[in-house]
């Protein structure tokens, strides 16, 4: 059941929340063996909280739109008195001792957290692979990866294990996996969401943001959680954009790299075409030069944000406890949390700083700058999520600038700070399995209604 579906049976009476939660639990255990997208479950207190739930709907006195709605945590994501790893070794005695926001407000608003899910170690990663916790897998072929570094997040909603997700997206983190697992992903505006409670992997471009089955699961997951936070000095308090019925669609012409796969180019055609039809304009081959740079620019800044965050999992506050420091992270941290570390502190060092770090970020400046003045010319960009279909666990675990590759899509929409919605556009069989396509809307700061309000004309869900 998506996760409207469920709050019709419960508004009706025609299921509790205990019956509900109970059903995900069902489906956990019988799936989750292969998956692997939970690290931990939370049964035992789920089932108290969907009892009290049931209660205050009996009385009347519902708490908000998500109150008996079973959700998903990303691993990263604090939740008191409960682990919280960031799927990482390094963390796994870890307790949080407090409540990320976003885990209050969904408390307040009565869902019932049913579990954290995997991820890619610190969410570092583009594949589920490089957990401590083991590799997640894709619902739609256990042979391929299900994307990251939210990868039991987009996962356990694809096999309908719950019907809501929140993960984190540093440079497409939501919406990779949610194009894999063929579900809907938003990154909402910088800002949008408090980021208080969520383990830093890079501060200047976390943000943390729903996954669902569908359009319209994903709007009130993401209204749940959204606003300004005084705990977090980068919140904002949103703004509103005037609705539209219409809109001005650009495609950018460096979207259309060499590496497409054919059939994900063949369904971004077919769906301009489409919106085409339906009145909307589509303005083709948008120069926006320095997206051809995004990956550059992304992987000298986030480094170096990652080996200051985490210079603080020293084995003495935090973390395994080695015979020293040094002991202590190589034994905590996996190669790609070390690779990125390094890499960091390198860019970072006398003499290299100017070279690589302030240089990256004046392009970042820069290519902020170019994006908001393509929205002056058109309302949203659409573009692939990916350059291909989901790939085979272990295809490029070993070959860390394939990975970097596969998220070039979605790398700018980070670095600007802006709002993207990846929704599955078609489906198509690949030997037994039929695997998604994912399209991505990328909007103006503040512009997730008009995402969503698009989106909902071009999702195709997994019957």
């Amino acid at each position: 059941m998506t996760l409207e579906l469920i709050q019709q049976a419960l508004a009706s009476g025609q299921m509790t929340s205990v019956q509900v939660v109970s059903a995900c639990f069902e489906v956990i255990e019988a799936k989750d063996t292969d998956i692997n997208a939970f690290v931990r479950v939370y049964k035992d207190e789920a089932l108290v909280a969907a009892a009290a739930s049931d209660a205050r709907r009996a009385e009347g006195s519902v708490l908000g739109p998500l109150d008996g709605v079973p959700v998903a945590i990303k691993d990263n994501i604090s939740y008191q008195d409960h682990g919280t790893s960031a799927g990482s070794a390094m963390l796994k005695e870890y307790v949080a001792p407090y409540d990320a926001t976003v885990v209050a407000k969904l408390k307040a608003g009565g869902a019932i957290i049913i579990g954290h899910v995997n991820m890619d170690e610190f969410a570092m990663g583009s594949t589920g692979e490089s957990s401590a916790f083991g590799a997640t897998k894709n619902p739609h072929d256990l042979s391929r990866v299900p994307g990251g570094s939210s990868s039991g997040a987009a996962a356990a909603v694809a096999a309908r294990m719950v019907p809501v997700s929140y993960g984190s997206d540093t440079g497409g983190s939501i919406r990779q996996p949610a194009a894999f697992c063929g579900v809907v992903g938003l990154k909402p505006t910088y800002g949008a969401v408090s980021r208080y409670g969520l383990l830093a992997m890079a501060s200047s471009l976390d943000q943390i943001g729903p996954i669902g089955a569908t359009v319209a699961d994903v709007e009130v997951a993401y209204e749940a959680i959204k606003g300004f936070d005084r705990a977090d000095s980068t919140s904002s308090v949103p703004e509103t954009l005037p609705a539209k019925t219409s809109y001005r669609i650009g495609v950018p012409k460096q979207f259309y790299s060499d590496g497409l796969d054919v059939r994900i180019r063949d369904t971004l055609d077919a769906t301009l075409s489409k919106l085409e039809d339906e009145g909307h304009t589509i303005v083709r081959d948008l120069d926006i030069p320095l997206l051809d740079q995004s990956v550059a620019i992304y992987y000298l800044i986030v480094p170096a944000e990652v080996s200051s965050n985490l210079a603080r999992y020293d084995g003495i506050r935090y973390g395994v406890h080695g015979e020293g420091v040094a002991d202590s992270r190589t034994q905590g941290f996996g190669d790609e949390v070390k690779r990125r570390i390094m890499l960091g502190t390198f860019v970072l060092s006398a003499g290299y700083s100017d070279a690589y770090y302030k240089r990256a970020q004046t392009a970042r400046a820069a290519l902020t700058e170019q994006l908001s003045g393509v929205f002056q010319e058109v309302d949203v960009l659409l573009s692939p999520v990916t350059p291909e279909l989901p790939f085979k666990l272990g295809e490029k675990t070993n070959d860390p600038l394939a990975m970097y590759l596969s998220d070039i899509y979605t790398l700018p929409v980070n670095l600007a700070g802006l709002p993207a919605l990846s929704v599955p556009a078609a489906w198509v069989q690949e030997g037994n399995a039929l695997l998604p396509i994912g399209l991505q809307i990328i909007g103006p700061q503040w512009s997730e209604p008009w995402l969503c309000d698009l989106g909902k004309k071009i999702e195709v869900p997994h019957a």
